[in-house]
C-alpha cells in the first residue's frame, strides 16, 4: 500500500488539468461543477478555471458540525459569488445534514487531522459532487478542497476519481495550491473581506485547533 501511495504521489495533478485544458477548442468551455468548501478557498480556484469552464458551484458541506458556522460561510460564498461575477457564476446549495458526516466519522473520532476520518469527509462530500453533476449533465466535476496547503491532494485527486468512475462523469484533475494559489486565495479574501474561519468544519478539526492553540 506504502509503495501505492509513493506511485501515486509522482503525479503532478496541476499539470495534468493543464494538459486536459490544453486539448480543448478555442471556443469550448464545457460544464464543470465545483465542489466548494468556503468562499475563502474558491476564489482562487474560480478565478483560475473561469477562463476554461462554465463554471458552477456546488456548497455541500454537512462536516461543518454547528449549524451557525454553516450558515455564516454559505452566506460568505452568495455573496462573494454575486459581487465578484454577478450571474456568469451559478451556486447550488446542497442539502445540509451535520448527522451525514458524524455517521461516516463513526468510529474515527480519535484520528488526527488528516487522517481516515478527513479522507471519509473527502468521500462523503465528492461522491455527492460527482452525483450532483452527472444529474446534472457536467462534463467535469472538480473541488476547492486542493488549495488548502492542510489537504492532501493526492488522496483528494484518487477519491475524486473513484466516485467520477462510479457515477459517470469525468473528475478534473487538480491540485490548486500550485503557482502560487494558497497565496492568491489569502488575497482575494483580504481583498473582498470575506470572513476566514480558522478550522475545517467539524467539531474534531475545531478541538484540534484549540488545542495547538493552547500548548503554543
Amino acid at each position: 500500500k506504502s509503495q501505492n501511495r509513493k506511485k501515486m504521489n509522482k503525479i503532478n495533478y496541476d499539470l495534468e488539468m493543464q494538459k486536459i485544458i490544453g486539448g480543448f477548442a478555442a471556443d469550448e468551455k464545457p460544464s464543470l461543477l465545483l465542489h466548494s468548501c468556503c468562499a475563502p478557498c474558491s476564489t482562487a480556484v474560480v478565478e483560475r478555471l473561469i477562463e476554461n469552464f462554465t463554471v458552477t458551484v456546488f456548497y455541500f458541506n454537512p462536516n461543518i458540525t454547528e449549524s451557525e458556522e454553516y450558515n455564516l460561510r454559505l452566506n460568505e460564498q452568495k455573496r462573494y459569488l454575486k459581487e465578484t461575477y454577478g450571474d456568469a457564476v451559478n451556486l447550488i446549495e446542497g442539502r445540509y445534514k451535520a448527522s451525514e458526516f458524524f455517521f461516516v466519522a463513526n468510529g474515527l473520532t480519535k484520528e488526527p487531522e488528516g487522517g481516515k476520518r478527513c479522507e471519509k469527509c473527502f468521500e462523503l462530500r465528492l461522491y455527492e459532487t460527482a452525483k450532483v453533476a452527472k444529474e446534472g449533465g457536467y462534463r467535469y466535476f472538480c473541488t476547492t478542497l486542493t488549495v488548502s496547503p492542510h489537504k492532501n491532494a493526492d488522496v483528494i485527486n484518487e477519491i475524486g476519481k473513484v466516485a467520477g468512475e462510479k457515477y459517470g462523469v469525468e473528475f478534473l484533475p487538480c491540485d490548486f495550491k500550485k503557482r502560487g494559489g494558497y497565496q492568491r486565495s489569502c488575497e482575494l479574501s483580504q481583498k473582498n473581506e470575506l470572513y476566514r474561519q480558522n478550522y475545517c468544519g467539524c467539531i474534531y478539526s475545531k478541538y484540534a485547533h484549540i488545542k495547538a492553540d493552547d500548548e503554543e
